[in-house]
């Protein structure tokens, strides 16, 4: 059996590195800890020695549009019941137009949004 801690990094290639960094850097508050190139962003506790972490990878310019159905079928982030209220809040202030869902095993809340590039981004909490 693998003894495998938790997820490391989620990488995506993105056609605007402007507009996916500032997702996922000012609206969803991920640190920037490496550039240039592709660009790395914390997504969890910064105390541990390996950080999970969201690196977007520039494609070159030109480079066709993703198609449908993209493989990825969606990154989730994990927030504090306490502050899922107040996230939501956030987000819709901010105008974007928000999903709900149910975890088909977790009992939980879930919410969604899309980034700059298409990709389906969960909001989910435990109840």
């Amino acid at each position: 059996m693998t003894k495998i801690k938790g997820i490391a990094e989620i990488v995506l290639n993105v056609h605007d590195l402007g507009a996916a960094l500032k997702f996922y850097q000012e609206v969803l508050g991920l640190d920037v800890i490496g550039q240039p190139g592709p660009v790395f962003l914390r997504a969890g506790n910064p105390a541990i020695s390996i950080p999970q972490m969201v690196v977007l990878v520039p494609l070159p310019t030109p480079s066709a549009p993703f198609m449908r159905p993209v493989p990825l079928h969606h990154l989730a982030f994990e927030l504090d019941p306490t502050d899922f209220e107040a996230e939501e809040a956030r987000l819709k202030a901010l105008g974007y137009e928000l999903r709900y869902g149910q975890h088909p095993v977790l009992p939980s809340r879930t919410m969604y949004v899309t980034d700059p590039e298409g990709n389906e981004v969960e909001f989910i909490c435990g109840v």
